[in-house]
């Protein structure tokens, strides 16, 4: 059932099994695991089922180095910010997982094999289709069989085809209420903010969550188990406020919490315009997400295993695009080629070629850097809360391998012979904001490691040093990859749902 916290007097005391913090995608995923559960579970959500400004602007912050508006880059009612996404989901790659020389402080402490079960949940979770295998993302072979057509037969091994399967977008908010509201074993509690977080005085365990409402009411939540799923920036945030017990904030012994931001950077406008002759099949495969059976399926380009190993290189994946002239109707502002581009490129052409001119949208995977980070600002916000302050600016590094990236992808086509690359990204000594855009990924600040001096949370996501406080997200993420997290997400939160549901009650819950 759904309870407005607005109407809680003042002063209630309110206990539960489990107390999940944020209604977004982790959030009512790990909900949703437990429905007709014996445990009881409370879902806590700072909005209500609308987005309303009083509410938004409690993301409201600063941000140092790239201009980074907080409170527009996540929504903060039911669904959160599943309400703005695009529906992208493509799982992690083995090679994501691992610890690698050239990436620093990469590695996570658990491998794609023990997330690929979740994957294959999690794609029912979004809605990706019905008849879908964790297989499906790599498979050229078998989206061929189901009439997609082939992909480029590149020369050398340096790119490979690979795919996203588009969620309708899901707004999990949507899908989900009515399972929700009727679940006789969860009550989810709106327009409802986590102030603190209170441990015992060794700080081992969490006694109790402080909440308040914009309407002035406060009332007290004390669970046997928390689950801490506000976002990549809010998690971080509020185990920094939460410091009654201990002043750095809960689970910052190591001074940990809030470092290693990450975020996908992607550069605005085309970073490279392709010329195809008029025999050039990019137009049938990679150009739009295409509707096979059941599932919507987008062709993309990223380099190889091989490639990124014996290159040293951060990952990357790049979608194609027919270009539409600049002002176009319905030309997105990322697909705005500029006229000074497109007659770079045409002078590369010989007349009368028949060739069709392409951009390339790439998002870059992030280095894990610890100045990157999310601490608390002086101001606060309207419940008398520090606001977050980002600190975030991607490496140089990031910008060197994507611009060399997008070169190996130029030479892999002109190896083909079928096609030319201009890029239009450049590596430079210095990264300029204005080729700085974003995905509106928040990944990092709470990040996962074996060693609580590497990282916040354990491999089961459990926060290092406090029993019974676990964080669903990809604030965990130790490595973001080159794709977007929310499949992620939602396969980690269900590997979280089986441990819990390990624990016994009367044990160490």
């Amino acid at each position: 059932m759904f309870i407005d916290g607005r109407q809680v007097p003042s002063g209630t005391i309110l206990e539960t099994d489990i107390a999940i913090i944020g209604a977004g995608a982790a959030g009512i995923t790990l909900a949703r695991a437990f429905i007709n559960d014996q445990r009881r579970v409370m879902l806590i959500e700072s909005g209500g089922f609308d987005l309303d400004a009083e509410t938004q602007a409690l993301y409201e912050g600063e941000s140092q180095g790239v201009d980074y508006p907080l409170d527009a880059a996540r929504l903060r009612y039911f669904g959160g910010s599943t309400n703005h996404w695009g529906g992208f989901c493509r799982p992690l790659a083995e090679i994501d997982f691992e610890k690698r020389d050239w990436v620093p402080y990469s590695g996570w402490p658990i491998t794609r094999a023990d997330l690929d079960p979740y994957y294959t949940q999690a794609q029912q979770v979004a809605q990706l289709g019905r008849a879908l295998t964790i297989t499906d993302f790599d498979d050229t072979a078998g989206w061929a069989r189901r009439n997609l057509g082939s992909p480029l037969p590149f020369a050398d091994d340096s790119f490979v085809t690979r795919f996203f399967i588009y969620s309708a977008p899901l707004r999990f908010g949507e899908a989900y209420r009515d399972e929700i509201a009727h679940a006789p074993n969860i009550s989810a509690y709106l327009n409802s903010n986590v102030l603190e977080i209170v441990p015992d005085a060794a700080a081992r365990r969490v006694e109790r969550l402080r909440l308040a409402t914009l309407a002035g009411n406060e009332f007290e939540v004390r669970p046997k188990l928390c689950v801490l799923a506000g976002g990549g920036i809010e998690n971080a945030r509020l185990l920094l406020l939460s410091n009654s017990v201990q002043p750095a904030g809960l689970g910052n012994g190591n001074d940990l919490v809030g470092r290693f931001f990450m975020e996908h950077v992607h550069v605005p406008g085309q970073i490279a315009l392709i010329a195809m002759d008029d025999k050039g099949s990019i137009p049938a495969y990679y150009d739009e997400p295409k509707a096979i059976d059941d599932a919507h399926v987008r062709a993309i380009l990223m380099p190889s295993d091989a490639y990124l190993r014996r290159e040293r290189r951060l990952g990357l994946n790049i979608a194609i695009y027919p270009m539409r002239p600049a002002g176009a109707e319905g030309a997105p502002e990322a697909e705005r080629p500029s006229e000074a581009g497109i007659a770079q490129l045409l002078r590369l052409q010989s007349a009368g070629s028949g060739a069709t001119i392409f951009g390339a949208s790439c998002a870059a995977e992030p280095i894990p850097t610890p100045d990157n980070r999310v601490t608390l600002a002086a101001a606060r916000d309207a419940l008398g809360q520090n606001r977050s302050r980002l600190i975030w600016r991607p490496a140089i590094e990031e910008h060197r391998d994507l611009a060399r990236n997008v070169d190996a992808l130029g030479q892999s086509f002109g190896r083909w012979g079928r096609g030319l690359v201009k890029a239009l990204f450049t590596e430079k000594p210095d990264w300029p904001e204005d080729e700085i855009g974003w995905g509106n990924h928040h990944m990092g600040t709470t990040r996962m490691a074996t060693d609580p001096k590497q990282g916040v949370v354990d491999a089961d996501a459990r926060v290092h040093g406090i029993d019974n406080l676990y964080v669903a997200g990809s604030s965990v993420f130790p490595t973001g990859g080159p794709v977007n997290p929310t499949l992620t997400i939602v396969a980690l939160t269900l590997r979280l749902a089986d441990h819990i549901k390990s624990i016994s009650l009367a044990g160490r819950v």
